[in-house]
């Protein structure tokens, strides 16, 4: 623990600012945003808001892997997902405050709609647990893929090799991510069926890997800005 948490201070000093504000910030939205489905029409394809700012997550690990290395970007997203932890245990004690929400003012369906509200932000625990294991595992499955895809095609800086390094990574740890989850809490709690398991997280990591697909340029100009300055650790 002596020798951890110095090298968790160092790698929050030297990490670049605006890529670790906007993984914290994806992370806290992926989370909250998850308390809402998204009705595609189709049974057995799951889906939740969250998707529109996992690809941010990702994308934002795969940027810290390339510029500071997959170990410094995996000890990073454990204090993305404590930062996480932080704002649920926030977010629940808002939820037991006294009070009103300014949208429960309905007549009539006052208390309901303020008991659904503090239930939304108050989380479930098996879910945050469920969600916090599943990015745990899935964060250090992106980071270290991400790397080694970067072993075996070369140092080469190009938008081609971001790309690539970004793509498989992304669609194998959102895979894991949306596996993991569900397997551990729609399973358990849900009861779903492994074919439901399965194909959920298949068809939401494909959905996940082309919406960074299409903001990848953007990471890649970012990541880009990056190479001008000082590298902390080398990818």
């Amino acid at each position: 623990m002596t020798k951890i948490m110095p090298e968790f201070r160092n790698q929050l000093r030297n990490a670049p600012p605006l890529v670790l504000s906007l993984l914290f910030l994806s992370v806290v939205g992926m989370n909250l945003l998850a308390n809402k489905s998204i009705d595609t029409g189709v049974e057995w394809l799951a889906l939740d808001c969250g998707i529109l700012f996992s690809w941010l997550t990702f994308l934002c690990m795969d940027i810290l892997t390339q510029r500071c290395g997959p170990r410094a970007a995996t000890m990073l997203s454990l204090v993305a997902l404590a930062m996480n932890l932080l704002m649920a245990l926030i977010f629940y004690a808002a939820s037991r405050i006294p009070g009103v929400w300014g949208e429960s003012f309905v007549e009539g369906s006052e208390a309901v709609l303020n008991t659904a509200l503090n239930n939304t932000f108050g989380g479930t625990w098996f879910i945050i647990l469920g969600s916090s294991i599943a990015f745990a595992a899935s964060a250090a499955l992106n980071n270290f893929v991400n790397y080694g895809v970067g072993r075996l095609i070369g140092r080469n800086r190009g938008f081609g090799s971001f790309a690539l390094r970004a793509y498989v990574s992304t669609f194998l740890a959102q895979f894991a991510d949306n596996l993991i989850f569900a397997l551990l809490v729609s399973r358990l709690f849900f009861g779903w069926t492994l074919v439901q398991c399965f194909s959920c997280a298949l068809t939401g990591a494909v959905l996940e890997l082309l919406f960074e697909v299409f903001f990848s340029p953007l990471g890649y100009g970012l990541f880009r800005s990056l190479l001008k300055e000082p590298l902390p650790q080398a990818a």
